[in-house]
């Protein structure tokens, strides 16, 4: 307890007696009663009792945090809980708002500035703003300035300010609500008006940190946590995760306060920590303004400084102003002494101090200020190899600000060498900045020499954590640490914790995140379309088993990585990669922008951010994976649009180009992979189809002379079949001095117009020439047209067959059957298995487990193993006597489905096939609609055969009632009796049970008949009018939507059976058996390579490659400038353009206004200086001390013509 010398009930703390227990008043050895209290010597600590969340009454239902903490609590623990626990984003800058806290009007112009300077330069940056938290003064103004700009601020916006209160917890207002010793979620807070010694908090902060040092009502007791609190968060790195390249700037703004602010001003400094002073805005602000602005420092006195200062001594003369000063200032205060050494302090570091007119400048560029302010002062403390210029380069990557990048730092004035913008760099990679990213690029950095596999590693570990990169990633790694030997630290690794994650993704270690999991990621994620990425990279070979590659790559993690150092192949593309699987949709465009391969770049990203929104469970997260995925696919179809305008024969040899940076893919095989409908519609991809579709014969040959040729083969030699002239050209040879250089390509406009089209491409060389007769036999029968002709028609016989052995001549269990034709039926069925195994397992280069995936993602292929598995099963069971019927039964169900494979032969009809899209989306509304009718059938079925049949256990007789008969009733085949009990026939039943269960009909409960008929009624209605009508209804929405975009649908779906029937021999089954063997002997015998597959697949190499970027380059520069500029016409465009010039127009007439006002005052100046003459002059003349030599002039003025 201690004494009061006022009041002997109240103690120094500003507790009551009373409140106190009984040790604290108890003087058991005469030195408990002291004349002055120290919050360090007699208080104690105590956990916590307040902390959790709070919500307004009678305010947003947006809730706040709170906790109650001692004021000698550590700095680092609460910064922790700001950003972990409390998930407040990790701020760009922190602006420290202070003095001003029991202001009860603010000035007009100091409120202006809150809002429109402080808190817009803010929201800009991302920054956190420290005040009191409270409703008054300065604290209520940015408050209020923080809820508008939140208000009008887009809800997506990433950078938003937050304000955050450091609040002393004595002077709350009614804290008792907060009090919860085991937290509140949420704590009811209401906000009343203000007190002589308490004030209620703000409810437009986001967090509040209430400082307790023990006493009540006194202010000021959170500026010593408050100062530490700053400091600390000032050597805090910005940034994801601390990810960044500078600490966090920190600023504290003066406005206005009293004499003890000296004190936290003059401490402030010392730590190096830069001001922003408020001229004009009263007290302490205008004192230090005035002292900085009138007072010029002077020359040091010749005494030492004294013990533990820095600097010289001040000069008596500059004491002497510096102390009038304050005197005007402060004029009453008693210790004048102490203000004058504490302002001659922070004199001494004016360097760090900044002194803002905010009623004269105005706040258009507050945001420049502060960022000069913190400039100036870091100039005072960067190291001696750095310059003011990167340290305010990197100031405007933190706050993401471009605008003054380019305004002061890349107008020209500056050299920018590679090595100053790399920390920047990587700066705006992991923070997301792509205009600094494109700025840096524009302006000396060389991505070649940026990018190494290592950087691109530090890259990957810096995703942030709860995203779904994050989350495969881990996976990855995970898993490759499963696979290596047990030791005590892959033990702790292999812990779940979020520290263990934490310390998995970040590092240079084998334990860290390595190209292997971004392959493994990416393998997930795009599938066997493409080889491996990044295995070159590591020494591995592409056509390893998994389990191979995971042992093979842990080996290599584990020595030295000497590939970190090596440079990345293809770092545009890899940076595409990256920001794709962050979901950075600018940055993704801008490194597709900058990347080769344009068009199939687009295909890929497409895929993976559509594989990728299917695995993502946040809902919003997941519409704008979908939306970036269209806009590429959009941007490939447009690309490739302008490319097919320009040559159609480049832009073929653009979709079929085997592209070394993804995989070994081709457009046409990554836009399958990733659904690209729209990608498959363009024109340039249906030409490339239709003409690999119709091989050398012309696209106009009707269908009827393909039949008839068919049918008699030796018609391919005349006039009925119209081909394609020869296109053959040879390649000129052209002098080496034509090459021109464009970049590390040498080509010439003229090679690029004349590159091989795509009909003498085909092969590497040129091939033999061929008589005739072989010439045009081949032309024919290697059309993938005329395969499908012949396939079409044999199918057909097929069918007729099947039919006919099952109706006519399907004979019994040998040894009367099988029959001769159902012997050719067997043989038949051989051959269509016989290619189906040829398809699955040796076309193309895949390994067995990427073509049984891909045989199980086709539905026809599932289709076509039920046939044969079901034909096979029908034959054996046909064999035996005992099965025979079950046999034909199994047959016939499956000739159904060999029928149904009609649907996918025509679908390549340009009017069946959009039909067939339309069917198969009806199937899936049925099913849907099935569900429906089963629970309304079941629902009426089980009611209506309880209510007839008082006792019937015969499970036929219960099933043809529940539901086959009520199904009848919807189509009304049911016979009247079963539907009404009351006009039941002459029917032979009974109500024995016995004789009910041996089989005999039960009679009917006359009872419930007028229940029944009821339920009847009710059931027709809803089953017959609300059902079918929904159903009709679906199948309404379903083909007028479909059917807008069929043509679409359809040309996707003509890719797939343009590939199948491309890579079938000519002969359909049966006579495909002769293609068979034909084909064995030449790939596994005579080892002749096939020429069909470079219809759709080309290796490019050397400088027909680079020819080809180069012109695919070309294209994307043409088709974005034309966007650029489509983009510059719009209406929202010229708006903004209008606004820009508006506002230069207003700061001129600023601008004009300040040199009026400053001719004005030199008008004034000469206006006294000239009457002052006069005075002098009239003065000298009266006089009669001085005779003057000559009379004195007289005023010229205007002189009137």
């Amino acid at each position: 307890m201690f004494k009061n010398i006022t009041d002997g009930r109240m103690c120094q703390c500003g507790n009551a007696r009373e409140s106190h227990l009984s040790v604290a008043l108890g003087d058991y050895f005469s030195t408990a009663m002291v004349n002055h209290w120290d919050s360090r010597q007699h208080s104690s600590l105590h956990p916590t009792d307040a902390f959790g969340e709070m919500q307004f009454t009678g305010a947003s239902k947006r809730q706040s945090y709170f906790m109650r903490l001692a004021n000698d609590t550590a700095p680092s623990i609460v910064y922790n809980l700001l950003t972990r626990h409390w998930g407040l984003p990790s701020p760009n800058l922190v602006v420290s708002v202070v003095g001003g806290e029991g202001m009860e009007k603010v000035k007009t112009w100091v409120r202006e500035v809150l809002r429109q300077g402080l808190v817009k330069a803010s929201q800009s940056t991302g920054a956190w703003i420290l005040t009191t938290g409270l409703q008054e003064g300065v604290g209520r103004c940015v408050g209020e300035a923080v809820r508008d700009h939140a208000t009008a601020a887009a809800s997506s916006s990433t950078n938003k300010v937050l304000a955050l209160g450091v609040t002393p917890w004595g002077v709350v207002h009614d804290r008792k609500q907060l009090v919860n010793p085991k937290g509140s979620s949420p704590a009811k807070y209401k906000a009343q008006s203000t007190f002589k010694d308490s004030c209620s908090l703000d409810n437009n902060y986001q967090a509040f940190l209430l400082v307790d040092d023990g006493s009540v009502g006194r202010r000021g007791v959170e500026t010593g946590f408050r100062a530490k609190l700053e400091e600390y968060i000032s050597h805090q790195r910005t940034g994801i995760c601390g990810s960044g390249t500078i600490d966090i700037p920190v600023l504290c703004m003066l406005i206005s306060g009293q004499t003890n602010m000296l004190e936290r001003v003059e401490l402030s400094l010392k730590t190096s920590m830069p001001w922003l002073i408020l001229a004009g805005s009263g007290g302490v602000a205008d004192l230090l303004s005035e002292v900085l602005e009138r007072v010029s420092p002077a020359p040091p006195s010749p005494s030492p400084p004294a013990e533990g200062e820095g600097g010289a001594t001040p000069s008596v003369d500059m004491r002497e102003r510096v102390a009038e000063i304050v005197r005007s200032h402060f004029p009453g205060h008693g210790d004048l002494d102490k203000l004058v050494e504490q302002v001659l302090s922070i004199y001494q570091n004016r360097e760090l101090i900044t002194v803002f007119h905010g009623e004269q400048e105005g706040t258009d560029d507050f945001d420049t200020v502060l960022l000069k302010a913190l400039v100036r002062a870091s100039k005072q403390r960067i190291l001696s190899d750095a310059t003011p210029n990167m340290e305010e380069l990197k100031l405007a990557v933190a706050w993401n600000r471009v605008d003054i990048a380019k305004s002061e730092l890349f107008n020209g004035s500056i050299r920018w060498k590679h090595s100053d913008l790399e920390d920047s760099m990587t700066d705006a990679l992991v923070n997301n900045k792509p205009e600094f990213v494109r700025l840096f690029t524009e302006n000396g950095l060389c991505i070649l020499d940026y990018l190494n596999y290592g950087k691109l590693e530090f890259l990957y570990s810096t995703t942030p954590e709860g995203t779904l990169a994050y989350h495969l990633l881990q996976r990855m790694l995970q898993r490759r640490l499963q696979e290596r030997p047990f030791t005590a630290s892959s033990a702790n690794l292999l812990d779940d914790t979020p520290d263990s994650a934490t310390k998995m993704m970040s590092g240079n270690g084998p334990n860290s995140i390595s190209l292997f999991e971004v392959s493994g990621v990416l393998e997930l994620l795009i599938g066997d379309v493409c080889k491996p990425f990044y295995y070159s990279a590591l020494g591995l070979d592409p056509n390893l088993s998994k389990r191979n590659a995971l042992k093979k790559a842990s080996k290599v993690l584990r020595g030295g990585q000497l590939y970190r150092a090596d440079r990345c192949l293809y770092p545009w593309a890899s940076l595409f990669i990256w920001a794709v699987l962050q979901n950075y949709s600018d940055m993704a465009v801008f490194c597709w922008e900058m990347a080769g391969e344009t068009v199939l770049s687009a295909l890929s990203g497409c895929k993976l951010l559509r594989e990728m929104s299917k695995l993502e469970s946040e809902s919003e997260t997941k519409l704008s994976m979908k939306v970036l995925a269209q806009r590429f696919e959009n941007m490939a179809h447009d690309v490739f649009g302008s490319c097919y305008q320009s040559s159609e024969s480049h832009s073929f040899t653009l979709l079929i180009r085997k592209s070394p940076v993804w995989g070994a893919t081709t457009c046409l095989q990554m836009g399958m992979a990733a659904d690209a409908r729209l990608f498959f519609s363009q024109d340039g991809v249906q030409s490339l189809l239709s003409q690999i579709w119709w091989g050398e014969m012309r696209r106009s040959t009707e269908v009827w002379r393909l039949v008839l040729t068919f049918f008699c083969p030796f018609l391919c030699y005349t006039s009925l079949i119209s081909y394609r002239e020869d296109e053959e050209q040879e390649e000129e040879d052209i002098p080496r001095d034509d090459y021109r250089t464009y970049g590390d390509t040498v080509f010439s406009y003229s090679d690029i117009k004349h590159l091989a089209p795509l009909s003498c491409i085909r092969i590497h060389s040129k091939p033999p020439k061929r008589p005739f007769i072989v010439k045009r036999w081949r032309q024919f029968w290697y059309a993938p047209v005329t395969s499908f002709v012949g396939n079409v028609i044999m199918y057909f016989l097929f069918l007729l067959l099947f039919a006919y052995v099952l109706l006519v001549d399907f004979k019994g269990p040998p040894p009367a059957g099988p029959a001769v034709s159902e012997y050719v039926l067997y043989f038949w069925v051989f051959t269509i298995v016989c290619e189906e195994i040829r398809e699955t397992f040796l076309v193309g280069s895949l390994i067995l487990r990427q073509r049984l995936r891909l045989y199980r993602q086709d539905m026809w292929n599932k289709c076509d193993l039920t046939a044969i598995t079901l034909f096979i099963a029908g034959v054996i069971c046909r064999m035996f006597s005992s099965w025979f019927d079950a046999g034909r039964a199994l047959l016939c169900v499956d000739y159904m489905v060999f029928t149904l494979n009609l649907i996918h032969i025509f679908a390549i009809h340009r009017q069946l096939g959009p039909k067939i899209i339309i069917v198969g989306k009806m199937i899936k509304d049925i099913f849907f609609f099935l569900f429906f009718l089963g629970v309304w059938l079941m629902a009426y079925g089980v009611a209506n055969q309880a209510l007839i049949y008082s006792y019937d256990p015969r499970p036929d007789r219960i099933f043809r009632r529940v539901f086959y008969g009520p199904y009848l009733h919807i189509y009304g085949l049911s016979p009247e009796e079963e539907m009404d009990v009351g006009q039941e026939g002459a029917m032979l039943c009974t109500t024995n049970t016995t004789l009910i269960e041996g089989g005999a009909e039960p009679c009917r409960n006359q009872y419930g008949n007028w229940l029944v008929v009821i339920l009847l009624v009710i059931y027709l209605l809803v089953t017959n009018i609300l059902l079918i009508n929904l159903l009709i209804a679906m199948f309404s929405y379903t083909f007028n939507k479909v059917q807008e975009h069929s043509d679409v649908y359809w040309k996707f779906q003509r890719y797939k059976l343009i590939v199948e029937y491309h890579s079938r021999p000519s002969l359909a089954p049966p006579f495909i058996i002769l293609s068979h063997l034909n084909l064995f002997i030449k790939r596994y015998i005579r080892r002749v390579p096939s020429v069909k597959v470079h219809d759709f697949v080309r290796e490019l190499k050397g400088k027909e490659a680079n020819r080809l970027m180069t012109w695919e380059s070309i294209q994307k520069e043409n088709f974005l400038s034309a966007q650029s500029k489509v983009q510059r016409g719009t209406d929202s465009a010229r708006i903004k353009r209008i606004s820009v010039k508006v506002d230069t127009v207003v700061k001129q007439m600023g601008t004009s206004r300040e040199y009026e006002h400053r001719l004005r005052a030199l008008e004034n100046q000469m206006e006294y200086c000239s009457s002052a003459m006069s005075w002098i002059v009239d003065t000298l003349v009266q006089s009669s001390m001085v005779k003057p030599p000559r009379p004195p002039p007289t005023h010229r003025g205007t002189t009137a013509y």
